[in-house]
């Protein structure tokens, strides 16, 4: 069996590090894997890797897609270079990952594996799959009907790929369904259970197979650490300590303004609990005095100590089709207080959590002070996060998905 992954990025990112975690692990079970990706530098692996242009090329596809408005359909080199690479390795099954950010055109992609009957799986990280190309539709339902006058072009929180002049989101969604009416050979994967609750219910995926398949992450880094030296550092003694991870905290999908009204008010009322917020880009102007910030880390076992130092974590995300907070604090052994965002709460150990609706900050508020408070314990098996969460579990979920496919399952 020969499995060729494509993905926007490899090796870097969210989706570029769980695609080399699935290439590993179907290469360490003898199955030959060949990866190719859009964005970043050539990289070199144990298996074939390949690079569909360079990023000067990358780039001039950007400028056109933001310039005509078809976000996903001015990528003809990198197009061209996949469908050639296909053909050259004649892989068993296609996996399609995030093919975003002007790594392939997708509707011709999807019109050429159909046409050649090659077997492919779909793996949904977000919702451009199935929209006129948003992310994140939020509470809209036109990825029903057509994508037509689409509400967030050229808005502040748009979940829109970049287009200067034209709103072409009726095209692209036209272009979507076109290429997948009678593609038999094709399997959805989604990334969470209410993400496929979402898939299910568009025009595109009616009658297909749609199977949860949770991201993964390493459980021998994500795992309950010794943070004394991290209390040290941060003088930490006698304090309780809530933590928010963020790659970007003033993104608006993330919430930034509500970890700090919670910071605020415990500030006031709760003065010997401290916020630190991992990921903080600013000035810190605006911080109340028991926060403390630190850079985003790329040390995956300094952010695990992090985790395990926190008494809760909290998450603030107006969206997210999965969440690898949820995964990595559950693994840490600590729990999350947070806002039902979609996917989070249908992947999270429901013990070890709290939800309320977004946006409402007293809620919010309410259940972080019950939780730091010791009025409400969050108590769940950590062993059972590690297991839910690990790669390997991912990795096998994805292995018995091709294998099925394979086997006409």
């Amino acid at each position: 069996m020969k499995i060729l992954i494509v993905n926007c990025v490899y090796a870097i990112g969210s989706t570029g590090k769980l695609v080399k975690d699935i290439a590993n692990g179907l290469y360490e079970s003898g199955i030959e894997v060949v990866v190719a990706y859009g964005r970043g530098d050539k990289i070199s692996s144990s298996w074939k890797v390949v690079k569909l242009a360079s990023e000067r090329i990358m780039k001039i596809q950007s400028l056109l897609s933001k310039l005509s408005g078809y976000s996903y359909g001015c990528s003809p080199i990198s197009t061209h270079n996949l469908f050639r690479l296909i053909e050259k390795e004649q892989p068993d099954i296609v996996n399609l990952h995030c093919i975003n950010a002007n790594t392939v055109n997708m509707a011709a992609t999807i019109e050429y594996l159909k046409d050649r009957h090659i077997k492919t799986v779909l793996s949904v990280h977000a919702e451009f799959p199935y929209t006129g190309g948003c992310g994140h539709a939020y509470d809209c339902m036109k990825w029903k009907s057509g994508c037509i006058n689409c509400a967030q072009f050229h808005t502040r929180d748009s979940q829109l790929p970049v287009s200067w002049i034209f709103n072409r989101t009726a095209n692209e969604w036209r272009q979507l369904k076109k290429a997948y009416q009678g593609f038999n050979e094709l399997v959805i994967t989604c990334v969470s259970p209410w993400l496929s609750s979402r898939a299910e219910q568009s025009p595109f995926f009616k009658e297909r197979k749609i199977i949860s398949v949770l991201n993964g992450l390493d459980d021998d880094i994500f795992k309950p650490r010794d943070s004394s030296r991290l209390r040290e550092k941060h003088n930490l003694k006698g304090k309780k300590v809530l933590l928010h991870v963020t790659p970007n905290f003033y993104f608006p999908i993330k919430g930034g303004k509500y970890v700090l009204e919670v910071a605020r008010r415990l500030e006031k009322e709760l003065p010997n609990i401290v916020v630190i917020i991992c990921g903080y880009r600013g000035d810190g102007n605006d911080l109340p005095s028991n926060v403390i910030t630190i850079p985003f880390t790329k040390d995956q076992i300094e952010l695990a100590e992090y985790y395990s130092l926190a008494d809760a974590t909290l998450l603030t995300s107006k969206r997210e089709t999965f969440s690898m907070v949820t995964a990595e604090t559950l693994c840490c052994g600590t729990p999350m207080v947070a806002f039902k965002a979609g996917g989070p709460e249908s992947i999270a150990l429901k013990e070890g959590t709290l939800f309320c609706d977004y946006g409402d900050i007293d809620a919010l508020y309410k259940n972080v002070v019950e939780v730091l408070s010791d009025n409400l314990k969050l108590e769940f098996d950590v062993h059972s996060a590690r297991n839910l969460y690990s790669k390997t579990t991912m990795k096998e979920a994805y292995k018995k998905v091709y294998e099925d496919l394979i086997n006409n399952r």
